[in-house]
């Protein structure tokens, strides 16, 4: 078993299943509703939870959301710095191929950031941790962490799914950044700023990854997608387990790949009891 710190976003999802996503002004009735914790690094947690793994969720939960949120993530351990949050997310996802859309506030309500928010992580946390998994949120809490990994020697890895302003100064203190296809920064760049392994997910399209000028790519599994939303954050913290477990990149990959296609299987309601399911099946 290893332990993995999970650092950023929790949101509450409301999932709507849908038939066809609804055109301006029309009205549509769902195919079902579910009510699930949810966020880049909440959804990683819940992953490495499932898989057998110890899951610790540092985040910023408050108010009622926050205790439903809370009262759900278990077995996650769970350390809330804030009051705030966590945001609510609306997810469309449509029956007949598993697409999603989503509306959200992000993190733009629920940031913890002040100028000193990085003091508030604990050490502790950190030098229990075998990997820190960060998704860029809550960004100086995000720093904080990532600099008291680099003085444990703790490898960091960062879900980039897309640029926020924080990445310049948390860039150069990764060890692993792991990106979406829409990330705006090539993989060049990324190098460029001190990441030695950059990998990129293309949807369903193999991923890539480069590193001390060698590449390669390992396939996706094709499977009857149900339910997408939030896959990339499952792989997330499967690839954080992999790096923990000090895997070579194409078998982290290739094992984070098929975690997620675990994901995209099934639903928001199964998803987590499928995925131990899963993990005890192998």
């Amino acid at each position: 078993m290893v332990s993995v710190l999970c650092v950023g976003l929790t949101t509450v999802d409301v999932t709507q299943r849908v038939a066809e996503f609804p055109v301006p002004g029309q009205k549509v009735q769902s195919l079902g509703v579910h009510l699930s914790p949810g966020g880049p690094a909440a959804n990683a947690a819940r992953a490495v939870a499932a898989l057998g793994h110890r899951a610790v969720l540092l985040t910023s939960l408050g108010g009622e959301l926050g205790d439903f949120a809370l009262a759900r993530l278990h077995p996650v351990r769970v350390r809330s710095v804030g009051a705030a949050g966590p945001a609510l997310s609306m997810v469309a996802v449509r029956e007949r191929d598993g697409e999603r859309t989503v509306i959200s506030r992000n993190a733009a309500a629920v940031d913890a950031a002040g100028p000193d928010a990085a003091v508030t992580v604990d050490p502790a946390l950190v030098e229990a941790a075998d990997v820190v998994l960060l998704d860029g949120h809550l960004g100086p809490l995000a720093v904080g962490a990532a600099r008291l990994a680099k003085r444990a020697g703790v490898p960091v890895v960062l879900d980039a799914g897309s640029w926020k302003p924080v990445l310049d100064d948390l860039l150069p203190l990764v060890d692993v950044a792991a990106c979406s296809a829409a990330f705006e920064l090539s993989e060049a760049e990324v190098h460029a700023r001190g990441v030695p392994l950059v990998v990129r997910t293309h949807g369903p399209r193999p991923v890539t990854w480069s590193r001390g000028g060698v590449t390669g790519s390992q396939p996706v599994p094709v499977v009857e997608a149900r339910d997408t939303n939030g896959a990339g954050d499952v792989w997330h913290g499967a690839l954080a387990v992999a790096v923990a477990e000090g895997l070579a990149v194409h078998d982290a990959v290739r094992w984070a790949n098929e975690v997620a296609a675990v994901r995209v299987r099934h639903t928001a309601r199964d998803w987590v009891e499928e995925l131990g399911r899963w993990r005890d099946s192998g």
